[in-house]
């Protein structure tokens, strides 16, 4: 067992691990409460599981939590409080999701890319997330105004 402090969404969260190699999502959702991340594939393919560590996306399925440690970790439910986040605008002004599974991780993504000050078609260049509705062309849309 190994108790680490995480900070998330800009509070510290003290939580006890099994093991030191579990995944950065399953501290989130089952640990700390944040089901915002979601599972996709669990082999870091589809990108439904990303969030931002140290301002980098990270996909948190198989991203070691002690890895973590010491770096700000944002998820969905940090990334802005009110949808007031220039991607989130974006994506509710261009009707982007449909089912919305994937979206939290395409959020994030494209949040990761902004930060590194990327705009527009780079930033779609730089996401690589899967959305199984197919959305693509909404996504592109909605990231080109950013």
């Amino acid at each position: 067992m190994s108790t680490l402090t995480l900070n998330v969404n800009g509070r510290d969260h003290t939580v006890t691990v099994s093991s030191g190699d579990m995944p950065l999502l399953w501290v989130l959702r089952d640990l700390i409460g944040l089901t915002g991340t979601k599972y996709g594939c669990g082999i870091e393919i589809c990108g439904a599981c990303t969030v931002l560590v140290g301002g980098q996306p990270e996909k948190s399925c198989e991203f070691d939590v002690t890895s973590a440690v010491g770096k700000p970790i944002v998820t969905i439910e940090g990334l802005s409080p009110d949808r007031s986040h220039p991607a989130q605008k974006a994506w509710i002004a261009n009707q982007v999701p449909q089912c919305g599974f994937c979206q939290s991780g395409m959020l994030m993504s494209v949040a990761g890319a902004m930060k590194a000050g990327h705009r527009g078609s780079e930033i779609a260049s730089e996401v690589n997330n899967l959305c199984v509705c197919g959305t693509y062309q909404r996504i592109k849309q909605a990231v080109s105004t950013l």
